[in-house]
C-alpha cells in the first residue's frame, strides 16, 4: 500500500498520486482478506525529510495479525529501531540504499537480514545496487517504474534477469492486472508478488489469487 502520511494514494509511474482512502482502514481490510503480508510505503516521506508515522504503524500492527513491512523515510538506524519497536516486522530501504550502501550493511548487522528489505526500481537496475541488496538484505522488492499503477502486467524480463543473479527472495511489484499476471511473475522467477491497484480497484481477492496460483501448479500459502 502506498501512502502520503495517513492517506492511501495511488498513481502511475511514481507520479500523480491521488487519494483513494485511509491507510489504517485499508490495512485492516487487506488483513481480513487473508493477504500474506502488508507493505506500507510512505511515498513522500523521504523527499519531505519526514520520519515514519510511528503512531499510525503502532495502531495498525496492534490489530493486525499478518507481517507488516514499512518503508518511506527509513534513513537511519534509529528509525529502523523505532519501527521495529512499534510493531513492524521488516523495514523497506529505498533511496537510502542507493545513496549509502553501508547503511544497508549496518542495518543488517544490527537487526538481522531478515528484517531488511531493499527496494530496487527498474526497468534498469544498477549492478552495485543489486550487489548491495544481495549481500546484506533478506529480500528485494523489485519494481518497474514504467509499469507502476498501469495494470499492464509485471516486467517479466526484468524479473527473470534479477532473480537469476541473486540468492535471496524477490518480490515482484508494478503492473499487476489479474491473477494470470501473478502466475507469470512467479514462473519468471519471483518468490512473491505485490499487488496494489488490482486489489484496490477490481473485484478481486487474495483467496482467489491463491486458487489461481495453485491451479497453475505453483505453491501458495492458504
Amino acid at each position: 500500500m502506498l501512502c502520503d502520511q495517513r492517506k492511501l494514494v495511488k498513481g502511475q509511474k511514481f507520479v500523480n498520486d491521488r487519494v483513494v482512502g485511509d491507510v489504517a482502514a485499508a490495512a485492516m481490510t487487506h488483513a481480513r482478506r487473508s493477504v500474506d503480508e502488508l507493505m506500507i510505503i510512505d511515498v513522500t516521506a523521504t523527499a519531505e525529510m519526514r520520519i515514519p508515522d510511528y503512531e499510525m504503524i503502532a495502531d495498525i500492527t496492534w490489530d493486525c495479525f499478518v507481517p507488516v513491512t514499512v518503508g518511506g523515510g527509513v534513513t537511519s538506524i534509529q528509525t529502523i529501531k523505532n519501527l521495529l519497536r512499534v510493531g513492524a516486522d521488516k523495514v523497506l530501504i529505498g533511496a537510502a540504499a542507493r545513496s549509502d550502501p553501508d547503511f544497508v550493511k549496518e542495518a543488517a548487522r544490527k537487526f538481522g537480514r531478515q528484517a531488511i528489505v531493499v527496494s530496487l526500481d527498474g526497468p534498469h537496475v544498477h549492478i552495485d545496487q543489486l550487489a548491495t541488496a544481495s549481500r546484506y538484505a533478506g529480500e528485494i522488492l523489485l519494481n518497474d517504474k514504467d509499469r507502476d499503477g498501469t495494470m499492464l502486467g509485471y516486467n517479466l524480463e526484468l524479473i527473470a534477469r534479477i532473480t537469476k543473479g541473486v540468492d535471496i527472495p524477490v518480490i515482484a511489484c508494478g503492473g499487476c492486472s489479474g491473477y494470470e499476471d501473478m502466475v507469470n511473475a512467479l514462473r519468471a522467477g519471483a518468490n512473491a508478488v505485490a499487488v496494489g491497484a488490482f486489489f484496490q480497484f477490481e473485484d478481486s481477492t487474495p483467496k482467489e489469487a491463491v486458487k489461481h496460483i495453485k491451479a497453475a501448479g505453483l505453491e501458495a500459502r492458504t
